[in-house]
């Protein structure tokens, strides 16, 4: 992956998709982000408040998680270790429920081995995935996402893109078992959230780690039910 160089734009656009792609085997597909609760709660019941639900999230995302990918990409980029290290932290500190926590550094590791898979001769993901086996950083996420997608050779705001992306096909697709819609109503919500991305993006691209901004009580809440449910379709 690091000698981007000679591999043709077309090839890192579409290795730019593999990562975004929900198929990815990193056990997105297990987790619900709240959706799960929010059902059982009565306040997700159809496409509409499908939508309200997803627009919440990506928000959230954008203002979190989504800075920490900005500043590990850019740290990727400038082989800056303390700097990845530093937005890998950043978004640790801020998962208030345990499952959060045991979401976003379980598929961060999944990530980091699946990286290394696709690119053995990768150094960069070589190396951050022995410090995450170490314990020397968490290896989230959103941080693991960045460097892989900087190692292809994708720009910042392909990764900003795919993060947004994610956060919003991971609902949808959990919504698909558990909320009364139909594919034609999730890929609406999901052409939808491009419309917001760039705006998204403008709005946190200059801000810093300390500007994360975790204020999203209700999912916080929703994570806190879920976790005492007897009844469970999702881990998170």
């Amino acid at each position: 992956m690091t000698e981007t160089g000679a591999v043709p734009d077309i090839t890192r656009f579409m290795r730019a998709m593999q990562f975004s792609d929900t198929m990815l085997p990193v056990g997105s597909f297990s987790f619900s982000n709240g959706l799960e609760t929010a059902v059982a709660e009565g306040l997700v019941t159809d496409a509409e408040s499908l939508r309200q639900f997803v627009q919440v999230c990506v928000k959230q995302g954008a203002s979190c998680d989504g800075i920490a990918v900005l500043h590990a990409h850019r740290a990727a980029l400038a082989c800056d270790d303390a700097g990845l290290a530093d937005a890998d932290f950043a978004v640790i500190e801020r998962k208030l429920n345990e499952e959060g926590r045991v979401m976003v550094t379980r598929m961060g590791r999944k990530l980091a081995e699946l990286g290394l898979r696709l690119a053995p001769e990768s150094a960069p993901i070589a190396d951050w995935l022995e410090r995450i086996k170490s314990g020397e950083v968490p290896g989230t996420y959103p941080a693991t996402r960045a460097l892989v997608l900087a190692e292809i050779g994708a720009g910042e705001q392909e990764s900003f893109g795919i993060h947004q992306y994610g956060v919003a096909a991971t609902v949808v697709g959990a919504a698909l078992r558990v909320v009364r819609v139909d594919h034609m109503d999730t890929q609406q919500i999901l052409f939808d959230v491009g419309a917001t991305a760039d705006e998204d993006y403008h709005a946190v691209k200059d801000l810093s780690l300390d500007d994360m901004s975790t204020f999203a009580p209700m999912l916080d809440i929703f994570a806190s039910i879920h976790v005492r449910s007897h009844v469970r379709m999702f881990m998170n």
